[in-house]
């Protein structure tokens, strides 16, 4: 006889904290996204933002970001794993926008500091998650 439900192995706490931070991101990655949309569309900067009224560089990067954004934070909520990497793309665009291209887009420390803080954070996650995993299979594996 089979159970009625699989078992599911327990979450860590670095997993728990993992999916919090990656829902913290996600809500940061829609606020990002609605801010373009709210440009765009002239619903902000006293309707100077406009998509007919922005210089060529503006119309390629922010409907661009306006759509990468929220799809990015949708996959950040679900924890899946095409979500960290459109966040990246997205992080990339505006990493180059802001600093690399400064004179044409402006510059936004704030932005960029976010996006180091996210990537440092992400980065730490990832080796915990493989500290756990090599004590995991040290735990397995006969002496």
């Amino acid at each position: 006889m089979e159970p009625d439900s699989p078992t599911v192995p327990k979450r860590t706490l670095t997993q728990i904290l993992f999916v919090l931070f990656l829902r913290i991101v996600a809500m940061t990655c829609f606020w990002f996204g609605l801010q373009y949309w709210a440009m765009l569309v002239g619903y902000t900067l006293d309707g100077r933002g406009r998509f007919d009224l922005l210089s060529l560089p503006w119309q390629v990067a922010a409907p661009s970001l306006a759509v990468l954004f929220p799809v990015a934070s949708l996959g950040l909520w679900l924890a899946v794993s095409w979500g960290p990497v459109l966040y990246a793309l997205a992080a990339i665009i505006q990493f180059l926008m802001y600093n690399l291209w400064a004179d044409i887009f402006g510059a936004n420390v704030f932005v960029l500091l976010f996006h180091a803080v996210v990537a440092l954070l992400y980065l730490l996650f990832r080796i915990a998650f493989w500290l756990e995993d090599r004590r995991r299979a040290e735990q397995v594996t006969p002496r």
